[in-house]
């Protein structure tokens, strides 16, 4: 049995992890804040039993920070799935710095993966540089996975019910949270920006 990784220690863990080097606006590549991850992840693992010794898929993993906690936390096998090669090569080498072992990596568009995962867990782009964005990482969640994990901007729990139903799943559970948004790119204005963000537990019907 898997002895319980701590909150606090997986997020101490995830504070390893390098950010993307040249992060992409148009791909909206904003780390994943730790305390996010590690709270979502330990949720996951420990309140719904999702995470260890499950078949976990990271959408859009970036640098890898939840597929890595996944791992951390006891998944049997982990997935991480991003666009970006730059993104990819980054999680590779964080994986190393870890020693995780269990993870394999995959730098392509959504439609490089199929199903075959117990849980997927993603924080997909909002869809504020390409609109629609969220929803096609949902839709193919929904496709991998018969349980999936999504972040979400607050305020918008109607419309992804009902895509969710569209795409044939509804939502479980959900919780509230913030991220920061730090100075990155010219157009920033303020040293760092609070967001609120709704992260949804889904399972297929």
């Amino acid at each position: 049995m898997t002895s319980i990784l701590r909150r606090r220690n997986l997020e101490l863990l995830l504070a390893k992890v390098k950010p993307h080097p040249k992060p992409k606006v148009e791909l909206e590549q904003y780390q994943t804040p730790l305390s996010l991850a590690s709270t979502l992840l330990h949720v996951a693992a420990y309140s719904f039993k999702d995470i260890i010794g499950r078949k976990i898929c990271d959408l859009g993993c970036g640098t890898g920070v939840l597929a890595l906690g996944a791992a951390l936390l006891g998944a049997e096998y982990v997935v991480g799935l991003d666009l970006d090669p730059l993104a990819v090569k980054t999680a590779k080498e964080n994986a190393e710095m870890l020693g995780v072992e269990n993870v394999d990596w995959v730098a392509g568009p959504l439609e490089a993966l199929r199903g075959g995962f117990d849980v997927v867990v993603e924080n997909p782009p909002f869809g504020v540089w390409r609109r629609g964005a969220d929803l096609e990482f949902l839709r193919k969640a929904l496709t991998l996975a018969p349980v999936v994990y999504s972040v979400h901007k607050a305020g918008n729990r109607r419309h992804i019910s009902a895509a969710a139903e569209r795409f044939g799943g509804r939502i479980t559970a959900a919780f509230k949270s913030k991220i920061v948004i730090p100075h990155m790119f010219s157009f920033h204005k303020k040293p760092k920006k609070w967001v609120e963000v709704e992260v949804y537990r889904l399972e297929r019907v």
